[in-house]
């Protein structure tokens, strides 16, 4: 198996330093992406959805928990006795000892998926899951939402009774989320997928095979 090669300390040191301007550039990027998102207009949207939750019903207002704002994952829902991989992924990462901490700022996780309340009961006491999970079949969410068949994050802002919708995003922006991956972003041999830019020889595979 290649390996990254083998310099002098004061050598490496001055690649990293190159480095460490590259990275330093790319969270000044990040930092204005994340003001662009703050300043995005919203769009109401509908309180009134109803979910199937453990305690019974609860409306998207509901979801809120009395905070102002609300994140919702959408969990796809891929048939009975079946379930996404990558949505499975995403949810084994969030660090629900976290969401306490984002309670107090005043932001509220949810997942949510078409799946059928029993079949996510099921899912959640095999995989151990805690964090609040409700089921949004029969209803236009997921179509309204934009997420259709798939996987959406998607954030709302709570006016009183009023509630608006102010970013979502799918894809590799769910992605950088995970805390696995960020990880191996780091790491010499990264995620080790196919897609990625690596120097010939390294371990790589494909994606979802």
């Amino acid at each position: 198996m290649e390996k990254p090669e083998v310099v002098s300390a004061p050598d490496w040191q001055r690649a990293r330093d190159e480095l460490l301007t590259a990275e330093k550039e790319v969270t000044r990027a990040q930092d204005a992406l994340a003001a662009r998102r703050r300043r995005l207009p919203m769009v109401e949207f509908d309180g009134g959805y109803e979910f199937e939750a453990p305690e019974g019903k609860r409306t998207l207002l509901d979801l809120f928990d009395g905070r102002d704002q609300l994140v919702v994952y959408q969990f796809m829902d891929i048939g009975p006795d079946a379930f996404c991989g990558g949505c499975t992924a995403l949810t084994d990462n969030v660090p629900v000892t976290a969401l306490p901490a984002l309670a107090d700022l005043g932001v509220t996780w949810v997942t949510v998926s078409n799946m059928p309340l029993a079949q996510i009961r099921e899912y959640k006491e095999r995989r151990g899951w805690t964090l609040p999970f409700v089921s949004s079949r029969g209803s236009t969410f997921a179509d309204d939402c934009g997420a259709g068949g798939g996987f959406m994050l998607t954030v709302f802002l709570r006016d009183g009774d009023r509630v608006y919708r102010t970013y979502n995003t799918t894809q590799r922006g769910v992605d950088r989320l995970l805390f696995g991956n960020s990880v191996l972003d780091l790491t010499p041999y990264g995620r080790q997928q196919d897609w990625e830019d690596s120097p010939a020889g390294w371990p790589q595979h494909p994606t979802y095979g």
